[in-house]
C-alpha cells in the first residue's frame, strides 16, 4: 500500500488502538504506537510522523507533558484524543500547542475529517484522492475496487465499482440508463440493456453486506441514484 502520510497514535488503550489503526490504514495512512510510555520522544524522533494522535491519560507521564516536549522540538499537528470533558483540558491542550480537541466516545468520520483538515492546512495537500472517497459512512477505495464500514469490508467487481463510482460523484441527482451504459461500455450495441440491470442489482446486493443498498435507488425508466445517508 503507498501511505500518504505517517501518524503517531499516542494511547494506551491496545483495544482502542488497535481500532483506530486499522481504520485509519484503510485510508492509506500508516499508523505507528508507542511500545515503551517512558521513552515516547524517542520514539517520535524515530518515527518522523506527519501528524500526532495522543491522549491525556497515560502511564508515566501525561499527554500534556508529551505535548510539550513535542512542541519544544517540532511543528508537527497535533490532536488531543481523550475521555475527559473538562473545559480546561482543552484550553489547556491549545495553549500548548495542540491543534485540535476530540473527546471520547467519537465518530470516526468525525476523526478522519479533521484529520485531514489539518493535513490540508499544514502540507498543502489534497488528503483525499480521487480513488479514496467517503459515502454514507464508509470508506470507499476504488482503486482496489473495496468498501468497508462498521458492518465489515467487501470487495467489488471492477464493473461494480466503476457504477458505484459514477452514482457517488452525482450522489443525490439521477444518472440516466444511457449515461451509465455508454460510460461503461464503449459500444453499447452488442450490450442488452438488461445486463446494466443486472449489474445494478448484483452491486445493491453486495451493498446490502454493510446496510448500504438501500441508499442505490431506482427512478423506473430514467435511472439510478445514489443518496446521501440524510436523504433516507
Amino acid at each position: 500500500m503507498n501511505y500518504l502520510f505517517k501518524l503517531l497514535l499516542i494511547e494506551d488503550d491496545v483495544s482502542l488502538f488497535d481500532e483506530i489503526q486499522d481504520r485509519l490504514s484503510q485510508w492509506s495512512f500508516d499508523v505507528a504506537g508507542i511500545h515503551d510510555f517512558s521513552h515516547v520522544m524517542e520514539e517520535f524522533i524515530s518515527v518522523k510522523p506527519d501528524l500526532v494522535i495522543i491522549d491525556i491519560q497515560l502511564p508515566k507521564f501525561d499527554g500534556f507533558h508529551w505535548c510539550r516536549m513535542i512542541r519544544s522540538h517540532s511543528n508537527v499537528p497535533i490532536i488531543f484524543l481523550s475521555s475527559r470533558d473538562h473545559p480546561t483540558d482543552m484550553v489547556m491542550s491549545m495553549q500548548m500547542g495542540a491543534d485540535d480537541f476530540i473527546q471520547k466516545p467519537f465518530h470516526f468520520e468525525v476523526l478522519i475529517a479533521k484529520i485531514q483538515a489539518i493535513l490540508r492546512r499544514t502540507y498543502n495537500y489534497n488528503t483525499e484522492p480521487v480513488s479514496l472517497r467517503t459515502w454514507c459512512g464508509a470508506a470507499l477505495d476504488f482503486e482496489s475496487n473495496t468498501i468497508s464500514n462498521e458492518a465489515g469490508s467487501i470487495e467489488l467487481t471492477k464493473n461494480e465499482s466503476f457504477i458505484l463510482q459514477l452514482l457517488i460523484d452525482q450522489k443525490n441527482k439521477i444518472v440516466s440508463r444511457d449515461e451509465l451504459m455508454n460510460r461503461l461500455w464503449d459500444d453499447k450495441r452488442f450490450i442488452s440493456d438488461n445486463t446494466l440491470t443486472v449489474n445494478v442489482n448484483r452491486l445493491r446486493k453486495r451493498l446490502d453486506e454493510l446496510e448500504l443498498g438501500q441508499y442505490i435507488q431506482t427512478k423506473v425508466g430514467q435511472g439510478y441514484m445514489a443518496l446521501d445517508e440524510a436523504k433516507i
